[in-house]
């Protein structure tokens, strides 16, 4: 006798499954915090996942399927944010400073804003646009040197380079088995003793400007960013912050294409 075929009952079609991330990595993607200050909380037994409290940051998370909450409070998305900040010079781009330095975080303690994370760095002695925002994925691509995005300063150098200094800053030079290199280098005006130069870099290596010019025999006085790709710092008062516009942000989103 011959079996009847088999049918399987019809099934509602899900939605796909969101892909699951390190718990730590999922708290900074939601905008808690930063992924080193999830780590932290998770690790001293902050963080529960469905009730339950995980103590490992790589632990299999999926974002939108599972309720992460910290101390005992549920956490979802937060409000993206993005802010322009004129750093000052002296103070510390980083949370804390074990050296007990003003941070930016100090300076921007009183905005009542959420954690927000540096896009990108500027080192104590300089000054000028710094973007901050709990939105990882766009920062992210502001970050990654593959995206080439520009980043213009003004930089003010002891000493008078002429156009043959201008010339070798664009060729580049290596310094500790790195090629170090300006986009563009324009002489805004010159002094008796000092000048200052327009420099535009599309890649950000530490102390980049600095490690160049010195290279080349020059010594930097100040060094001021003052734009980020098509975002100026414009007349944004030092120690100021600003929110970004709707098509500020758009404009330095480079996952838009």
């Amino acid at each position: 006798m011959s079996r009847p075929p088999f049918f399987s009952p019809a099934r509602t079609p899900e939605a796909p499954l969101s892909p699951r991330h390190g718990l730590a990595r999922v708290l900074s993607k939601l905008g808690v915090c930063s992924r080193s200050q999830a780590e932290q909380w998770i690790r001293a037994g902050r963080i529960s996942l469905d009730g339950r409290v995980v103590r490992d940051p790589q632990h299999p998370t999926s974002i939108d399927r599972q309720q992460v909450a910290v101390d005992g409070k549920s956490v979802g998305q937060a409000e993206r944010v993005h802010v322009a900040f004129n750093k000052p010079r002296g103070i510390v781009v980083s949370a804390a400073d074990e050296h007990g330095r003003a941070t930016v975080y100090t300076a921007l303690a009183a905005a009542g804003l959420p954690w927000l994370g540096p896009v990108g760095r500027l080192d104590k002695a300089s000054e000028g646009l710094l973007l901050l925002s709990n939105d990882t994925g766009w920062a992210a691509g502001i970050t990654d040197p593959a995206t080439h995005l520009h980043k213009t300063y003004h930089v003010q150098v002891a000493g008078l380079p002429d156009a043959t200094v201008l010339a070798a800053m664009l060729a580049g030079i290596e310094d500790a088995g790195e090629l170090l290199r300006a986009r563009s280098a324009t002489l805004l005006r010159a002094g008796a003793k000092n000048a200052w130069l327009e420099v535009v870099l599309d890649e950000g290596r530490n102390r980049h400007i600095r490690r160049l010019l010195a290279a080349l025999g020059f010594d930097v006085l100040r060094l001021i960013r003052v734009a980020i790709g098509p975002l100026a710092l414009g007349d944004l008062a030092k120690g100021q912050w600003r929110r970004l516009s709707a098509d500020e942000i758009k404009a330095l989103d480079t996952r838009k294409a």
